[in-house]
């Protein structure tokens, strides 16, 4: 697999932080005691910024991750504030470094969950902060028993929750949520960020997510020191900002034909916007020209409320849809290059879905498909893995399930594995579009977007990422870095879009688009 771009922030998964962990304590010979000292450290700090004083309860579990809580209770009455420590199994279960903090524990013994229900959840009740230290980075399924009453105790106290390392109840490598899980206000977890912190649901659960150095090296500390190096394989990267250094920038000698052509296949009665704001979505993102082919019907309308700039193209149509007799005419087209998009507006039609899979069978070119493009493929996604030029699909939950056959819940409380399976059967990059956007690619290499756009949650969006995505394409950026670039662009327009508006509400698709240059430009070299 390829290694993740520099544009990316690893992520670690738990297996890989487990490595990592190991390797700090066998390795560089850093004390296990000393992290743990450290990791509590941190947490206390972000505990006072949350709640500066008042009674606090920390509810441990036995491991690691209840031994990080017992540090955070003894610094935090160390200080003089009023901890209640809440375990969820007998004092006589803990070992290793968790026995140790135990013992190092100053003041009042520690209550068993199920030998002091009452007394557990009084204190959670009168608590002004919870610190949830129950399980750590390598808990997978389910919580049970004394953990899942604790979780739900948890979360019906009213105070807010910081959590160690992740939420209890979130699968730290990819954010599933099988059962009982923490809605914490912050998460502090240590040396790398986690998956499942900025997957769906596990987002979800997070809250605002710290990231804290507790002394385990990094690559760039041990170079050449050692011949045994950190383990650091990540496949899945949060986006930076620096993505949008791989644009390309228009240059004095460069031309409309440098820049890139978008050819857009789409429209269809009643659906005649979605192609127009792709379309002029393509041209603010930089592309040099953009054809639209739409049903011949409709082009006056197409000619007359799209940007002047934009060149239409009439093709067969049969009551305001595409036919497969159309193809044609967008394969020539295609032949002097450029990026196809092909989807926005296209409809539902026999003929639409025809012509949908002729032309993403037989296009030559860069491929972004969307909307009605990607239900026309429903149940046949590995039709698309025999294409010989790039391939990016961009479905939400409920296409993504249709493309799987399977429920957009199920897509939803799965996100990480489903786009991974999609981009595998496709051969393709699958952009799964959320808060969360993730970006797959065929070897399982995960983009993630930080999200913090709710402004996008508007009638349009969609059509408009996908205008982005197909002008970074025809100016000649690889699938994935062109998928991951456009994602955070759109975004951060979404943003812009919100501050000229004054709200997240009120905004609308066209808003997004007339950003896009203003975003690019925030960044030009």
């Amino acid at each position: 697999m390829d290694s993740l771009p520099d544009w990316l922030t690893p992520l670690l998964d738990a297996e890989t932080m487990r490595a990592v962990d190991r390797w700090a304590i066998n390795v560089r010979g850093v004390s296990s005691l000393d992290l743990m000292e450290r990791a509590g450290a941190g947490v206390t700090r972000i505990v006072e910024h949350v709640a500066p004083d008042g009674p606090s309860v920390v509810v441990c579990g036995k491991g690691n991750n209840g031994g990080d809580g017992l540090v955070v209770a003894r610094l935090l009455r160390e200080t003089g504030r009023s901890v209640t420590v809440v375990c969820v199994a007998s004092l006589g279960n803990f070992a290793g470094d968790a026995r140790a903090n135990l013992e190092r524990l100053p003041g009042e013994v520690p209550l068993v969950l199920t030998e002091d229900r009452e007394r557990s959840k009084r204190a959670l009740t009168e608590a002004m902060v919870i610190v949830d230290a129950l399980l750590g980075t390598g808990f997978e399924g389910e919580p049970r028993g004394a953990v899942g009453e604790a979780i739900e105790a948890v979360n019906a106290a009213t105070a807010p929750v910081v959590s160690v390392d992740v939420p209890s109840g979130v699968d730290a490598s990819t954010g599933v949520a099988s059962g009982a899980a923490v809605r914490a206000a912050a998460t502090v977890t240590f040396h790398a960020g986690k998956p499942g912190l900025w997957i769906a649901p596990g987002k979800g659960h997070a809250g605002e997510v710290h990231t804290i150095d507790i002394g385990i090296p990094h690559r760039s500390e041990i170079a050449g020191i050692s011949d045994r190096p950190a383990p650091s394989e990540a496949t899945i990267g949060l986006i930076e900002p620096s993505v949008l250094d791989q644009l390309p920038r228009r240059a004095a000698a460069s031309t409309k034909f440098v820049s890139g052509h978008v050819l857009l296949a789409g429209g269809s009665r009643g659906l005649t916007g979605a192609p127009r704001m792709a379309a002029e979505a393509a041209m603010r993102a930089g592309a040099g020209y953009v054809t639209a082919f739409v049903p011949a019907s409709l082009q006056a309308i197409l000619a007359t409320a799209g940007p002047p700039e934009l060149m239409t193209s009439g093709l067969p149509d049969v009551d305001g849809g595409l036919t497969a007799d159309g193809v044609q005419d967008v394969l020539d087209a295609s032949k002097r290059g450029g990026a196809l998009a092909l989807g926005p507006g296209l409809g539902r039609s026999d003929g639409a879905a025809q012509f949908a899979r002729e032309l993403a069978h037989d296009a030559k070119i860069a491929l972004v498909l969307d909307a009605d493009g990607l239900n026309a493929h429903a149940g046949c996604l590995s039709a698309l893995a025999g294409r010989s030029a790039p391939t990016v699909l961009t479905p939400h939950a409920g296409e993504l399930g249709r493309l799987l056959e399977v429920g957009s819940e199920e897509i939803e409380r799965e996100r990480l594995g489903h786009v991974r399976a999609a981009a595998e059967q496709a051969q393709a990059v699958v952009v799964l579009k959320g808060d969360d956007t993730l970006i797959a690619d065929p070897a399982g290499r995960v983009a993630v977007s930080p999200g913090g756009a709710p402004a996008l949650a508007t009638a349009g969006t969609g059509d408009v990422l996908t205008g982005v995505i197909a002008a970074l394409l025809a100016a000649g950026l690889d699938p994935f870095t062109g998928a991951a670039a456009s994602v955070w662009l759109h975004a951060q327009a979404g943003r812009e879009a919100a501050r000229r508006q004054g709200a997240n509400e009120g905004v609308v698709a066209s808003d997004v688009i007339a950003a896009l240059p203003t975003v690019r430009g925030s960044v030009a070299r």
